[in-house]
C-alpha cells in the first residue's frame, strides 16, 4: 500500500483554487463514511507518479493528514483540456465492512511458455478490465491469467481466474470469457512456380503468331483478288475488239 503525504487547505474560491495549481499543488477532496468531505491539497508530482500505475483508480492509498493516517481509495481524476495536467482528485473513504464496485485490470503472464503464441497463435482480449463487487478490506490490485502450456483454441473465463475471499464479478448467471487464444488470421500463399509463368508467357504469344498468320493470308487474298479483277478486265476489252462489225465491201460497177 503507498503512503502519501496530503495537506488540509481551506480555500473557498476559484482564484484561491487556481493560485494552488499555479504553485504544482492539486486540490482533491475526501468524502465517504460518517465524517464530513474534507478539503485536502497533494503535489501534482506525486499524482503523476501515481497515474503511471495501471491500477492506481483500484489501488487503496494510506494518506496522511497532518499526522492523521486514512485509507482512501482514488475514485475521479480530472484533467486540463488544454494541457493535459491533473487538476482534481477525489478520494473515497475506505470503511471497513462496507463493499465497492471496482474495474480490476487483467493481468497474462508467461506468455513465452504458451505452445500456442509460439505456433503463432493470437491472444484475443476480451475484456482488459473486469468490475468486480469487493469488500474494501480485500480490493485486489489485478487479476492474474497464466498463458503457461495454453494451446490455440483455448478459452480464458472468468470461473477460470482465482478471486479472493467475498469478491464476486458484477455479471452474474454466466460464465463469461475474459480472453482466446486463436490461430493465426493472415495465411501465406504459396508463390507460383517459374515453369508456370514461362508456360503462360508462350500461352500469351501462340495467338499473336496465329492472327499475324491470318493478316498475311487476307491480305494475299486480297491481291489474288484484285489481280482476278485486272484480268477479267482485259479479257472483256479483247472480246468487245472481236464483236466489232466488220468493214462494208462496196458494190462493184456494172
Amino acid at each position: 500500500m503507498n503512503s502519501i503525504e496530503v495537506s488540509a487547505r481551506n480555500t473557498n474560491t476559484k482564484g484561491e483554487v487556481n493560485a494552488l495549481r499555479s504553485k504544482g499543488i492539486v486540490p482533491a477532496i475526501i468524502y465517504g463514511g460518517k465524517d464530513k468531505n474534507q478539503k485536502v491539497s497533494i503535489s501534482k508530482k506525486t499524482i503523476k507518479y501515481l497515474l503511471d500505475k495501471e491500477n492506481f483508480l483500484s489501488n487503496i492509498l494510506k494518506i496522511n493528514i497532518d499526522g492523521n493516517p486514512q485509507d482512501v481509495l482514488p475514485r475521479e481524476i480530472k484533467f486540463d483540456t488544454v494541457t493535459d495536467e491533473p487538476i482534481h482528485v477525489d478520494f473515497l473513504r475506505v470503511v471497513k465492512g462496507s463493499k465497492i464496485i471496482l474495474e480490476i485490470p487483467v493481468k497474462f503472464i508467461n506468455s513465452d511458455k504458451s505452445p500456442g503464441l509460439k505456433r503463432g497463435g493470437v491472444l484475443n482480449i476480451v475484456r482488459r478490465k473486469v468490475e468486480l463487487k469487493c469488500p474494501t478490506e480485500n480490493i485486489p490490485t489485478e487479476l492474474i491469467i497464466d498463458l503457461e502450456g495454453m494451446d490455440i483454441g483455448e478459452s480464458f473465463k472468468i470461473s477460470s481466474i482465482k478471486l479472493p475471499d467475498n469478491v464476486v464479478p458484477t455479471i452474474q448467471g454466466r460464465d463469461f470469457v475474459v480472453a482466446t487464444l486463436a490461430a493465426p488470421t493472415i495465411i501465406k500463399e504459396p508463390e507460383k512456380p517459374a515453369e508456370t509463368e514461362e508456360g503462360a508467357e508462350g500461352t500469351d504469344a501462340a495467338p499473336a503468331e496465329g492472327a499475324e498468320g491470318e493478316t498475311k493470308a487476307a491480305t494475299g487474298a486480297e491481291g489474288d483478288k484484285k489481280e482476278g479483277d485486272k484480268t477479267d478486265k482485259k479479257n472483256d476489252k479483247k472480246e468487245g475488239e472481236d464483236k466489232k462489225p466488220a468493214a462494208k465491201t462496196p458494190p462493184e460497177k456494172k
